[in-house]
């Protein structure tokens, strides 16, 4: 089986960074397609960001764009999202997820069988 681990979150203020990451424990990562998902209190699961197998094919919710970067590490089993001119709005749980059966990226939150326990990024005015 699969075990997604995230870190990286913490406190920040409005405008600054953070770099989360998240290693997978199997064999299959190179397999994988990787997804980053948050949801704050009270709210949905909310779709952030996507990357093929390959790390070549990303997509990012209208509300990181420009903003937010996914990328992917095979050799080491990571994948980082890199989080630049942090807003308030930006405060919740951030998880990730993988889907291996499919080797393009999706928005889709169900097509996602693994993910980790979430880590936490607050963002203060």
């Amino acid at each position: 089986q699969v075990q997604l681990v995230e870190s990286g979150g913490g406190l920040v203020q409005v405008g600054g960074s953070l770099r989360l990451s998240c290693v997978a424990s199997g064999r299959t990562f190179r397999s994988c397609v990787m997804g980053w998902f948050r949801q704050a209190p009270g709210k949905e699961r909310e779709f952030v960001g996507s990357i093929s197998q390959s790390g070549r094919g990303k997509q990012y919710s209208d509300s990181v764009k420009g903003r937010f970067t996914i990328s992917r590490d095979n050799a080491k089993n990571m994948v980082y999202l890199q989080m630049n001119s942090l807003k308030p709005e930006d405060t919740a749980v951030y998880f990730c997820a993988a889907d291996p059966y499919n080797s393009i990226s999706t928005a889709r939150a169900n097509a996602y069988d693994y993910w980790g326990q979430g880590t936490q990024v607050t963002v203060s005015s």
